[in-house]
């Protein structure tokens, strides 16, 4: 398919990079890309919940106090944020792969040592790095995957990977359910996510191209149409290869400026920006709270060490089916209609678990019944809620956005907000009761700032006023 062809030969070299690149029939090569990207997020999902296991795990060995039980809960996730904006200036300058590979490979590192740790102070530093290089990897994919995937298949990507990430979410409250008696069981309880760093840097480093949209972006055109025809090749061949001709139009590509990180702030970006950050900040606080003080919650609520884990992974599992149907959805209704439904849909599951413990013998099915439409709904909506904040930037600011955007988020979502509720665990009215507010700010967000972006990136983001 030749610039001509789409009727966009005079149009700028970045769209027709893009319609290029959509025109690729999806192929077992975008399976792949999908798996190996899905399969980091697997191992940095379990590396970041794993906080919430160490917490009940770790208490007893290790005579955690309640300021040491506080620390664990929220300074490993505030160097995550640290880590985050750290990556996002670097990400839209340096290979992105790089900053990835980075995180990936020192994040696994720390929590394969969490073996050899025996006092509170070497699991906190730990985790503390842990938690920095987190920063690195947890937001890199989606703004790798949304320049990589075909238009109509970012929703494939989107499920599966949030996918995989649910996997991680609910294996690691079984691993807590197995290990909830054994006497290095905090030790023990990181080895899955810590073995993989023998698996997960080889494959990104052969598998994964760099994005063409930000070699072009950085005027590396020839790299650009290269790693283009590179991922046409290993899709089988089946669109012509592009070449520099068609992707100048004639036109000498001129080298374009690198616009500065507070043009996410611009007019013009600052509302889609916004957007982004809400949606994921309101859907975020959920997932932390669940994530990272369920099981504590549960305890403190009357149930059993075991029982707790057992929930925490119930409402993880329900999310494997929600979020694959979210991610077929969000193509069909599109992003702000999936994001708004599903925070609606998980309001009577926050108010069952809320009530549960008024139920008396019934306490576990009526939770249950909660737990399980709130994993299919709010913890579910990642799929559409993390391309939408992809979406909401162009190509020169997306890894920067992303980063900053998910990192800002979870400084409210994973660091003040499980700071003030660790105190407040044992009451489900405030602990469930944060929540539905949460979603139902959550379910306002998307048609009260927001635009709807299926579609072609470029057609959305490539003319942001006064970007350069």
């Amino acid at each position: 398919m030749t610039a001509e062809s789409v009727g966009v030969r005079t149009a700028p070299a970045s769209f027709v990079l893009g319609h290029k690149l959509d025109s690729v029939p999806f192929s077992a090569y975008h399976t792949v890309i999908i798996l190996v990207l899905g399969f980091v997020g697997f191992i940095e999902g379990y590396d970041l919940a794993l906080t919430g296991s160490l917490l009940v795990l770790a208490k007893a060995p290790l005579h955690m106090s309640p300021d040491a039980v506080r620390a664990l809960a929220t300074w490993p996730t505030f160097l995550v944020v640290i880590g985050g904006f750290a990556a996002a200036a670097m990400s839209d300058r340096v290979s992105r792969l790089t900053v990835m590979q980075v995180g990936v490979i020192l994040s696994t590192l720390c929590t394969l040592l969490i073996l050899l740790v025996h006092s509170f102070e070497q699991l906190l530093i730990l985790r503390l790095i842990t938690g920095f290089f987190l920063g690195f990897t947890i937001s890199a994919p989606f703004p790798i995957a949304a320049e990589l995937m075909p238009a109509r298949h970012r929703r494939t990507y989107a499920a599966i990977y949030e996918t995989m990430l649910a996997t991680a979410f609910t294996l690691l409250p079984f691993v807590g359910f197995v290990l909830a008696n054994h006497p290095r069981g905090f030790q023990l309880v990181g080895l899955p996510g810590g073995v993989t760093l023998f698996i997960a840097p080889v494959l990104i480093y052969f598998l994964i191209p760099e994005s063409p949209r930000w070699l072009l972006r950085r005027s590396r055109v020839e790299d650009a149409v290269n790693n283009v025809n590179l991922i046409i090749r290993r899709c089988g061949s089946r669109v012509p290869p592009l070449n520099i001709a068609d992707l100048a139009g004639g036109r000498e590509i001129a080298p374009e400026q690198f616009p500065s990180i507070w043009k996410l702030f611009a007019p013009g970006q600052f509302r889609w920006t916004a957007t982004g950050i809400l949606c994921g900040l309101c859907a975020g606080t959920v997932y932390y709270l669940i994530a990272i003080l369920l099981p504590k919650a549960l305890v403190n609520q009357g149930a059993a060490v075991a029982l707790s884990f057992g929930l925490s992974s119930l409402i993880f599992a329900a999310s494997i089916p929600g979020k694959l149907f979210n991610g077929f959805i969000m193509e069909i209704i599109g992003r702000r209609l999936t994001i708004t439904g599903a925070f609606l849909l998980s309001i009577p599951g926050l108010l069952l678990m809320v009530m549960a413990h008024r139920a008396g013998a019934a306490a576990t099915i009526v939770f249950s019944a909660g737990a399980l439409i709130t994993g299919f709904t709010t913890l579910s909506i990642f799929p559409a809620v993390r391309m939408y904040l992809s979406e909401q930037f162009p190509t020169a600011l997306r890894g920067r956005g992303h980063f900053f955007g998910e990192s800002f988020g979870r400084i409210f979502a994973g660091v003040i907000v499980p700071y003030v509720m660790v105190s407040h665990t044992a009451s489900p009215v405030i602990f469930f009761g944060t929540m539905v507010i949460m979603v139902a700010i959550g379910a306002c967000i998307p048609f009260a700032l927001g635009r709807e972006t299926v579609g072609n990136l470029e057609t959305f983001t490539e003319t942001v006023p006064g970007l350069a």
